[in-house]
């Protein structure tokens, strides 16, 4: 999904997913094209709802590596950033973008958060469907668990890469140095 800031006065934000296009208005989100309701049903919040967008990038496995996230709601991109975080697994980077994005929503104190990640291993390591057997990994998934506990409910989903891309592209313009 590709999110941008809204090309005049009056729109707060605009994404893209397939041949879909939401805007966002003061108050309202207008969704139209092919597929809205999908784009839809990924943006839609609820008051104190956040959609967390995290990924980790690394070069070499292990490399120098960096993390990307994004925070959403409906008024718009409430965070979004990219750092590096030194030499990292890729695995290892990927929950360092979701400990980011969740200290981040911790920080703005929302109550719930939807994650969203392109990292079947993190999503289901945090699910508790996989094992963490590597100690490093382990303690991440500790880590973040306990920075779950700060909100009332939280959800987190596999999604495709391309639903993911703003996060890459943070995660891979810190690496870059950008």
């Amino acid at each position: 999904m590709a999110i941008e800031s809204g090309n005049t006065d009056h729109e707060r934000w605009r994404a893209h997913h397939g041949g879909a296009t939401a805007v966002a208005y003061d108050g309202k989100i207008v969704v139209q094209g092919d597929d809205p309701e999908r784009l839809a049903g990924l943006l839609r919040d609820h008051g104190g709802r956040a959609h967390a967008y995290f990924d980790g990038a690394s070069r070499g496995n292990p490399g120098p590596a960096a993390v990307g996230w994004v925070l959403l709601t409906g008024e718009g991109i409430v965070s979004e950033g990219g750092e590096r975080i030194g030499r990292a697994t890729n695995n290892r980077a990927e929950y360092e973008g979701l400990i980011k994005a969740l200290e981040v929503a911790a920080d703005y104190g929302f109550e719930e958060v939807r994650i969203r990640s392109d990292s079947e291993l993190v999503v289901k390591q945090l699910r508790g469907e996989w094992d963490t057997n590597d100690p490093d990994l382990r303690e991440r998934r500790v880590r973040a668990r306990e920075l779950l506990t700060q909100f009332d409910s939280w959800s987190i989903e596999h999604v495709p890469r391309e639903l993911n891309e703003r996060a890459d592209g943070l995660a891979n313009e810190a690496l870059d140095g950008e």
